[in-house]
């Protein structure tokens, strides 16, 4: 397995993954959209809501809330030793107390604990007129997407195969294909038809190229094929910000090595 990165930055990263499996990629996908853990609120005290939400409304939209979260720190609820009663080593206390008029925000939350805090502070709750009033108490642990979105670490995680682009003797550079490319990465070289340097990626491997090359009248076969690579991917990862992208891709390939690790182990104990 290999990865190479295109583009690495806190709230957003490119890379490619390659000499792996399609069920592999996808086992990755599915690791760091569901299984990587962050923190999210879960119970809430209200003692005053006269804000024009029901308190149903506005507790939902206290759990979507991302919170920066420290895997290391802190273990699952699950795991526990305080029997999920809620303790400092599993849940994080917030507290919010605000009167109109204003628009109550994200950052007017207070967090028990320093690193653990809204991701972003101008997320919109609830417009409060004058006199109106929220004052909630909250609960927040880390738990996985699988059990409910508000739990993924993710907005956007997807992959795509890596594309190949190949001609063959018959084509004659007439350069239809690249009228038609919607992503401008084709261009004529010489007699033939090439890849401009460094943009193989932006393919979308929508094959207008080789409808153009068909029109033409070149025969029942494009001269121009667009392929995939099997064994090599394009993988797109978006924070929701509970952890940084390279956070996120490191416990999902991690939760694979883990359960790989285990699966071995009982495998070995059956075969005695």
């Amino acid at each position: 397995m290999k990865i190479e990165f295109s583009s690495l930055e806190e709230s957003a990263a490119s890379f490619i993954l390659s000499d792996v499996s399609i069920a592999f990629a996808n086992a990755l996908r599915r690791a760091m959209t569901s299984e990587v853990m962050a923190f999210a609120i879960e119970d809430v005290k209200i003692y005053d809501n006269t804000s024009a939400l029901f308190d149903e409304i506005l507790t939902h939209r206290l759990g979507l809330i991302p919170l920066v979260t420290d895997p290391d720190n802190f273990v699952p609820r699950s795991q526990c030793s305080c029997d999920g009663t809620g303790c400092p080593r599993c849940t994080v206390t917030l507290t919010m107390s605000v009167e109109g008029p204003c628009v109550v925000m994200s950052g007017d939350l207070v967090s028990q604990d320093a690193f653990v805090q809204p991701a972003e502070d101008k997320i919109p709750i609830v417009k409060l007129e004058k006199s109106q009033k929220v004052v909630i108490e909250a609960q927040a642990y880390m738990e996985r997407g699988i059990e409910h979105a508000k739990w993924s670490p993710v907005t956007v995680c997807g992959y795509k195969n890596y594309p190949a682009i190949t001609h063959d003797e018959r084509c004659d550079g007439c350069g239809l294909c690249v009228e038609v490319c919607p992503k401008d990465i084709l261009q004529v070289k010489g007699s033939v038809i090439g890849v401009k340097d460094g943009v193989l990626e932006l393919c979308s491997l929508c094959r207008l190229c080789e409808l153009a090359c068909l029109n033409s009248g070149i025969g029942n076969e494009p001269a121009i094929h667009i392929g995939m690579d099997e064994r090599k991917f394009l993988f797109t990862v978006e924070s929701a910000g509970a952890l940084p992208t390279v956070g996120i891709i490191k416990h999902g390939l991690l939760f694979l090595k883990n359960h790989s690790d285990e699966l071995h182990e009982a495998l070995s104990e059956i075969r005695g």
